[in-house]
C-alpha cells in the first residue's frame, strides 16, 4: 500500500473515532438549548469550557465598548462547535495539549486584545476541559502565568475563521471549505504537496489573512509537517496554482519570519473529506456543520442512548448449556443457576477452582473495559457520564465494580480531575515549587550550604 493511501486510512480512521466519542449528542443538545436562551456560561459549562474572565473586570481594563464587543461574541459562540473544530493530535484524536488559539481580535497595533481559548498541559488535562480567556499583549493575563504557551498560536488562528464557532457565519463553511465545488480538495499530483491539503483555496485564504494583519501580498510560509514548509509568493497576480518559482519547498528556517497560513486553511476539512469518501453521515455531524455542508439535509431524530439490556439477557455457553445473564435490581447475575449454585461456585473459585462460565462472564464485565463498547474511548474524550451510562446499562446502575482495570481507569479519571484543579488553582505546576518540593520534579537544584558560601568571601 503507498504511503500516502495508508496516512490517508488513518487519517480517516482517527477523525471517525473522533467524531463518535469526542463531542456526545448529549453535549450538543444541552450546549445548544442554554445557549439559544441566552445563557453563553450555561452553554460553556455543558461543553466543558472554563472562563476565566469577568466583563466586569474587561470594563474597567479596557472600556465599555471591548466589554461590550466580547459580551456580543460570547453570546454568539457555539463552545460545542468550537470543540467539534479544536486542533486535535494522534494517535488519539485528544485535543492538542497546551495550545492557546485565537478567537476574536480587538484592536489594532503592537497589542491587540483577544479572546483565547486554551487547553491545558498534557500532564494536567482532565475531561479535555478548554478554558475561555482573554489575551493582552501589553498587559499580564489572568490565568496565563500557569499555561505554557499563554501567546496565541500564529498556526491556529480561529479569528480568520469565525465560522468555525460563531453562529452567526457559520453558513461560510460551505465556501471556505471548498464543498462549494465538486472538484474542490481533490489532489493533484503536479504539485509538490501532499494529500488532504486545500491548495485550491490557499491563494484567498492567504489573501485574507495579509488583509487582516494589514499586509501587502507577498510571500506566506504553508506548514506540511513537522520539517517541511512551501513559501508562496502573491506578490504581482498571485497566480494559483503555482507557475514555476512561485511556490517553493523549503525546512523550517527557510520561512523563519514570513506570515503563517493558518492549519484550518492548510488541510481539507476532515468532516468533507469523510463525507466525500462515504464513511460518515450529515445525521452523524454537528447539526450546525451538516447545515452547512449539506445544505439540502433533514436533521434525524437525536440518537438514543445506551440501551438497557435487562429486557434481553447475554447469552453464554455454560458446562453445555446456554444460560442468560441479565440485570435483576440492578445487578448483573446469572439468571439460570440459584443463589445456593452461585454461592458455592464463588466460594470454589475463590479457592482455585474453575470458574463457572456464567460467573467469569460476570467477572470480565466488571474487570474489563473492553467488554463495554466505548468505555475507554469516552474516558478519554472526557465523557464520563456517557461511560458511567454504558457501565450502568450492563451492569445495573447499583453495580459495585471489582478491581480491574476499569476500575482502575475511572479512578484515575477521577485523580486526574483533582490534579487539574490544582493546576487551575495554580498549586501545582512544573514552576510551583512549594508544591513539588523534589528539586528532580521542579528543576529546582539545591543551592550550596551556606558555609562554604561564607568560606569563599
Amino acid at each position: 500500500m503507498p504511503t500516502d493511501t495508508a496516512n490517508g486510512d488513518s487519517r480517516r480512521s482517527l477523525w471517525l473515532r473522533v467524531r463518535e466519542y469526542a463531542v456526545p449528542p448529549s453535549m450538543i443538545e444541552t450546549a445548544t438549548a442554554r445557549r439559544r436562551t441566552g445563557d453563553w456560561a450555561g452553554a460553556c459549562a455543558a461543553a466543558r469550557f472554563d472562563v476565566d474572565l469577568d466583563l466586569r473586570s474587561v470594563a474597567r481594563t479596557h472600556g465599555r465598548d471591548l466589554a461590550s464587543r466580547v459580551r456580543d461574541d460570547l453570546r454568539h459562540l457555539a463552545p460545542d462547535l468550537l470543540r467539534w473544530h479544536l486542533p486535535r493530535i494522534a494517535p488519539d484524536g485528544l485535543l492538542r495539549p497546551g495550545l492557546t488559539v485565537a478567537l476574536a481580535r480587538y484592536g489594532t497595533g503592537p497589542g491587540p486584545v483577544h479572546l483565547v481559548a486554551r487547553t491545558a498541559p498534557a500532564w494536567a488535562d482532565a475531561g479535555q476541559r478548554v478554558s475561555l480567556a482573554l489575551w493582552d499583549g501589553a498587559r499580564a493575563d489572568a490565568g496565563a502565568h500557569r499555561h505554557p504557551h499563554p501567546h496565541p498560536d500564529r498556526r491556529f488562528r480561529l479569528d480568520l475563521h469565525r465560522h468555525l464557532w460563531d453562529v452567526r457565519r457559520t453558513g461560510e463553511l460551505r465556501t471556505r471549505s471548498g464543498a462549494a465545488e465538486p472538484q474542490a480538495g481533490e489532489h493533484r499530483p503536479d504539485l509538490p504537496v501532499p494529500r488532504h491539503c486545500a491548495e485550491d483555496r490557499w491563494a484567498e485564504e492567504a489573501r485574507l489573512l495579509f488583509h487582516a494583519e494589514g499586509l501587502p501580498a507577498g510571500r506566506i510560509a504553508i506548514r506540511l509537517g513537522a520539517r517541511r514548509r512551501l513559501v508562496l509568493d502573491l506578490a504581482g497576480d498571485g497566480a494559483w496554482p503555482p507557475v514555476p518559482g512561485n511556490a517553493r519547498p523549503h525546512g523550517p528556517g527557510g520561512a523563519a519570519g514570513l506570515p503563517v497560513l493558518p492549519d484550518a486553511a492548510t488541510w481539507v476539512p476532515p468532516d468533507l473529506e469523510l463525507l466525500r469518501a462515504g464513511l460518515i453521515g450529515a445525521d452523524r455531524l454537528h447539526p450546525l456543520v451538516a447545515e452547512a455542508l449539506v445544505p439540502r439535509h433533514a436533521p434525524a431524530a437525536a440518537p438514543p442512548g445506551p440501551q438497557d439490556p435487562a429486557g434481553r439477557p447475554l447469552v453464554v455457553e455454560c458446562r453445555g448449556a446456554r444460560h442468560r445473564i441479565g440485570v435483576v435490581d440492578g445487578v448483573l447475575v446469572a439468571l439460570d443457576h440459584d443463589p445456593a449454585e452461585v454461592r458455592r461456585e464463588e466460594l470454589l473459585a475463590a479457592l482455585s477452582g474453575p470458574p463457572l462460565p456464567c460467573l467469569a462472564a460476570i467477572d470480565r464485565a466488571h474487570r474489563h473495559p473492553e467488554c463495554l463498547t466505548g468505555v475507554g474511548e469516552r474516558l478519554a474524550h472526557g465523557d464520563t457520564a456517557g461511560a458511567l451510562a454504558v457501565v450502568e446499562s450492563l451492569l445495573g446502575p447499583g453495580a459495585l465494580l471489582r478491581d480491574g482495570p476499569l476500575r482502575d481507569e475511572l479512578e484515575r479519571a477521577a485523580r486526574q480531575r483533582v490534579t487539574y484543579g490544582l493546576y487551575r488553582a495554580d498549586l501545582l505546576g512544573p514552576r510551583t515549587d512549594r508544591t513539588i518540593p523534589d528539586h528532580r520534579r521542579s528543576g529546582h537544584h539545591p543551592r550550596r550550604p551556606r558555609a562554604r558560601r561564607a568560606a569563599r568571601r
